[in-house]
């Protein structure tokens, strides 16, 4: 019964950030986060335009409030609104941003709009993005454009799990347009990056001992050395003696 109920409520969540992201999908969305409190759950919807999402007078709000109450059964769901704080780096915005600068401009545009959007992704401090357009664009016939900068790995464990990517559709008048991008944040730790803080510092450290040691030194006042004299010189002096 446990797992049962595990599964329902998981089923229940897709379904509610499925409606949430077509519902507000033309007001700069990111990502909503539901979390279970005493209270009752707690709705966090991230997007770049929260003035959108609340609506007039909070209209919007309430209107989603009753929808996930009645419509998805979630007991007392309360909406908030999240921030992003580096949007150019979020896949779900910067995909959004294209189709809707498609809708807008049409598909002649598509070169600038790939371009534009990379630098902006870099500019942003990722180490790497790709943006793949896909469709009648510009031609009759269907093909796909490939926009890609900087450094993103395409297999293995972390292009897997950690490389960001979203694949959404743009409707226009030539056909469905699709749209892929994936984006390296800044983040992701690679394990073939190698940092020679340590050995520098270490190497750093045994210099300026050194040169303590050898200040040190200079600073003491000289000891003047012994004179040594010589067995031949002795002699001399013996025999000097005697002959007096």
């Amino acid at each position: 019964m446990i797992e049962r109920q595990i599964v329902n409520q998981n089923i229940r969540e897709y379904l509610v950030k499925q409606y949430l992201a077509k519902e507000l999908s033309k007001t700069g969305y990111s990502h909503t986060e539901i979390k279970r409190t005493p209270l009752g759950e707690k709705v966090i919807i991230y997007s770049t335009r929260p003035g959108l999402v609340v609506g007039r007078k909070g209209d919007n709000i309430k209107r989603l409030t009753l929808v996930l109450k009645n419509r998805f059964k979630l007991e007392n769901p309360q909406i908030e609104l999240g921030e992003i704080e580096n949007p150019n780096l979020d896949v779900s915005y910067v995909a959004d941003r294209i189709i809707s600068t498609l809708e807008r401009f049409g598909s002649k545009r598509f070169k600038s709009i790939g371009y534009k959007t990379l630098q902006e992704i870099m500019d942003a401090g990722a180490l790497g993005a790709e943006i793949v357009i896909s469709g009648k664009v510009p031609s009759a016939r269907a093909r796909s454009w490939r926009f890609k900068t900087g450094y993103i790995k395409k297999s293995g464990d972390i292009a897997q799990y950690y490389i960001k990517k979203q694949n959404i559709q743009a409707n226009l008048k030539s056909g469905i347009v699709g749209v892929k991008v994936a984006i390296m944040t800044p983040d992701i730790i690679l394990p073939d990056k190698i940092e020679y803080k340590i050995i520098v510092e270490e190497i750093t450290e045994k210099e300026e001992k050194i040169e303590e040691k050898k200040e040190i030194e200079e600073k003491k006042p000289k000891k003047k050395k012994p004179r040594v004299v010589k067995k031949k010189e002795k002699k001399k002096k013996d025999g000097n003696n005697k002959e007096e």
